[in-house]
């Protein structure tokens, strides 16, 4: 390792590839690109763009991040399979800076799966790695499960990746198994033990099934290992990844026993961790560490008097320093789009001219309906503002509710230019709104989420409803924010089919969805 290797950490993120994976995140072509576009900007040293050979989506989304990507690596996964690596070869092409990531799982539950003996693994795994090196200089390889792989095996394994050419040896905890210390002495002992393992870079790729990930990740950085892979808000399968902003935040806080650095722009998190929200339809819980709604919150008197007195009796990190404001919103019905436009500059949002109009008349609508407008009620505007062409557009929602009998819902939408109306009954006003956007416009969607989350406290708060549709395998999701839960309820609802509509004529059928079965990978 130089010099610079041994004191810098790399961050290796694969939201838009393992974070993609938790069922009902799928984003969209434009989602992913943004998303990357993100990721670049903060200072993320490597992008897994996707799983190339997983489907035509796939390919076209890592294949446009590589050309577009101006800082970062960009890398595609890729099965210890000559075509698989072939086709990643392919996607990552033009990017400045290409990477494979071969993997093939090493542990006795795992080689059972292809039905290898150790030697008939071997050989595959110097086949791939090779050939994966003979087509782009930057390599990394990783035995999935390898912290349930018999501990000869490994180091015959990760010497034989390495003398093919492997760049970067990865370590996956693929079912969240280990522990901290063993996490540490695991990398530890491969750098000591494994001949060359001193010239390449050791990561670590943890899970969080017993909640040890982020710490998994950080005993990994003691015992040697210089690239931490990880998600945004810790996206990923059954319980998620290591979280991008717990651990880029933990090496920045406690820098006095962890004197490791990133490259990460870290007042742009919040801002990413919300979009990733957004587009993936997993809200963050309020409690989540850094991201959370309550992370730098303070209910307690005790707690509230120390803060009034000195911040740093109970936050060991400035909201700043994530990207979050901590004052309410000095803006009302009476401020002029460049005050708007400056606000969210200050709250790390950059807006062009057609988003600031649409995100400008709804803050008017909502200033007038709030008492107070906070930095999260903007925020929720940026984050449920509209996207592309709408085929269905909610025109007026009338409901009436109560103990009487059943919710009455009279809708009136814009189909495709022509105004339409339904009046439908449900049980309560959201069952019966949505009946009536089916009766306008009928679908086979199924409802596999309806989630409402307050954006502030208040009775006049706004409400940020999400919602997840699931048709013929493929799913989308809507998301809105609106001081009426049902009306927000409405336009997440319709968003979601807006969404769905264009992937049908954009895509085609079929195209999305995964080809491959990739549920188990690192």
């Amino acid at each position: 390792m130089t010099d610079i290797q041994k004191d810098r950490v790399l961050i290796f993120d694969t939201t838009l590839r393992d974070g993609e994976q938790s069922p009902g995140a799928t984003m969209t072509h434009d989602e992913k690109l943004e998303i990357a576009e993100l990721l670049d900007d903060m200072g993320v040293d490597i992008i897994e763009a996707g799983f190339p050979i997983a489907s035509e989506g796939d390919f076209r989304a890592v294949s446009e991040i590589a050309e577009r990507s101006k800082n970062s690596v960009i890398c595609g996964l890729a099965r210890a399979q000559l075509p698989d690596i072939d086709r990643c070869a392919e996607a990552v092409k033009k990017s400045a800076r290409p990477r494979i990531h071969t993997f093939i799982g090493t542990s006795p539950l795992h080689r059972a799966i292809p039905n290898l003996t150790q030697d008939e693994m071997a050989e595959r795994i110097h086949e791939t790695v090779t050939h994966a090196r003979n087509l782009v200089d930057n390599v990394q390889w990783s035995p999935m499960d390898a912290t349930r792989t018999e501990w000869d095996y490994l180091c015959r394994v990760v010497e034989i990746a390495i003398k093919a050419g492997a760049t970067t040896i990865n370590i996956p905890d693929t079912v969240g198994y280990t522990a901290p210390v063993e996490s540490a002495d695991l990398i530890k002992r491969l750098i000591e033990t494994v001949p060359g393992a001193d010239e390449i870079v050791f990561a670590t790729h943890c899970h969080n099934d017993l909640g040890m990930a982020t710490a998994n990740a950080l005993a990994a950085v003691a015992g040697g290992a210089r690239q931490i892979e990880c998600t945004i808000n810790g996206l990923g399968e059954r319980a998620g990844n290591t979280a991008l902003e717990e651990v880029v935040m933990a090496l920045k806080v406690r820098g006095d026993i962890m004197p490791y650095t990133t490259g990460i722009d870290t007042k742009k998190i919040m801002h990413i961790s919300r979009r990733v929200s957004t587009v993936s339809g997993f809200v963050v819980q309020p409690n989540k560490a850094i991201v959370g709604k309550n992370a730098f919150a303070h209910e307690s008197g005790i707690h509230q008097d120390g803060m009034l007195k000195n911040a740093e009796t109970f936050e060991i990190m400035r909201p700043e320093d994530v990207g979050i404001s901590g004052t309410s919103l000095p803006l009302g019905k009476h401020s002029g789009r460049a005050a708007l436009r400056a606000k969210l500059k200050d709250l790390g949002v950059d807006v062009g001219d057609n988003q600031l109009k649409d995100i400008f008349v709804r803050f008017k609508d909502l200033a007038d309906r709030k008492k107070e407008v906070f930095d999260d009620d903007i925020l929720a505007l940026v984050s449920t503002t509209g996207e592309g062409e709408e085929h269905l557009k909610l025109v007026n929602l009338k409901v009436v509710c109560g103990t009487g009998g059943q919710a009455e819902a009279e809708l009136e939408m814009e189909i495709n230019g022509d105004d339409v109306t339904a009046i439908c009954k449900g049980d309560g006003p959201v069952d019966a709104t949505f009946k009536a956007v089916r009766d306008l416009h009928p679908n086979k969607a199924k409802l596999q989420l309806y989630q409402v989350q307050a954006v502030t406290a208040g009775t006049d708060a706004q409400a940020t409803v999400s919602v997840k549709l699931e048709e013929d395998g493929v799913i989308s999701t809507g998301q809105s924010a609106d001081t009426d839960t049902v009306v927000a309820s409405a336009k997440a609802y319709i968003q979601a089919l807006n969404r769905l509509i264009v992937r049908r004529e954009k895509v085609g059928p079929g195209v999305d969805t995964k080809e491959i079965s990739y549920r188990d990978v690192t």
